[in-house]
């Protein structure tokens, strides 16, 4: 397929997609080099956010005595942790090698951390501490993704569907983050855009689809590197903000 690509390429043709997906080079056996490096350094990164945030919770800021976090949501960041690890390691294995079990695992983890992504931002935007409210918030996002899951793996794995599906969720999310950045007094409000703005932008590279540069990148791979630094500044957010709800806490308390 290589030699017909280049072939094609020497007459003046476009780039082509075989089964819908673009031809890579391989290297050291890995089907997309790029991306599996990539996505490794973006399960580093969230590895390092999660474990920071962590040790700030539980070893730097006050607990109660019941060693409990004074922080609302503790928990659902340590779900998304674990969830954008999850994801990021399937995302690895799928680029190093595409078939059926790995893309199903991909698409599933990506799909399950989105869907949790929306929960968090509607819980966190909408002050919901409630435990009654964050089910009755939780179980309808729950329902569907859980819902588009099973149908990607044992209907149809429909991957234009599922782009939309993905788009849509992360746009509501980055729209619910966007309204509660421009009407809050956080105190870290400005890494929040600059989040959401960022995180706009890097939604187009997933939109706009264009054939892998030299067989190695694509704009999936540029995706994947634009993501690194959102990430460490979506970690330093969730951390300012467990030490301002604490501190607020503390000081009612008072």
């Amino acid at each position: 397929m290589l030699a017909r690509e280049e072939e094609r390429e020497k007459l003046g043709g476009k780039p082509v997609k075989y089964h819908g997906k673009w031809l890579f080079r391989r290297a050291y056996g890995f089907q997309e080099p790029v991306s599996v490096a990539l996505s490794a350094l973006n399960l580093a990164f969230q590895f390092h956010g999660w474990v920071s945030f962590f040790i700030l919770i539980y070893y730097k800021l006050p607990l109660t005595p019941s060693k409990k976090t004074y922080y609302e949501y503790t928990g659902l960041w340590n779900i998304y942790g674990i969830l954008s690890m999850n994801s990021w390691f399937w995302s690895a294995v799928f680029h190093s090698r595409d078939v059926e079990l790995t893309e199903k695992l991909h698409c599933s983890s990506a799909v399950a951390l989105l869907g949790f992504s929306l929960i968090l931002a509607i819980q966190r935007a909408f002050s919901v501490r409630n435990e009654a409210s964050r089910v009755m918030v939780s179980t309808p996002v729950i329902a569907f993704v859980t819902t588009h899951i099973l149908y990607l793996n044992c209907y149809n794995l429909d991957y234009g569907l599922n782009i939309k599906v993905c788009v849509a969720m992360g746009v509501a999310q980055l729209l619910i983050w966007a309204v509660w950045a421009g009407v809050t007094h956080h105190p870290s409000w400005s890494k929040l855009w600059v989040a959401v703005v960022g995180g706009g932008l890097v939604m187009l590279l997933e939109i706009y689809d264009f054939p892998p540069y030299h067989g190695f990148v694509d704009s999936h791979a540029l995706w994947h590197a634009t993501t690194i630094p959102l990430t460490y500044l979506w970690w330093s957010f969730a951390k300012d903000d467990a030490e301002f709800r604490t501190s607020s806490f503390l000081k009612k308390a008072k």
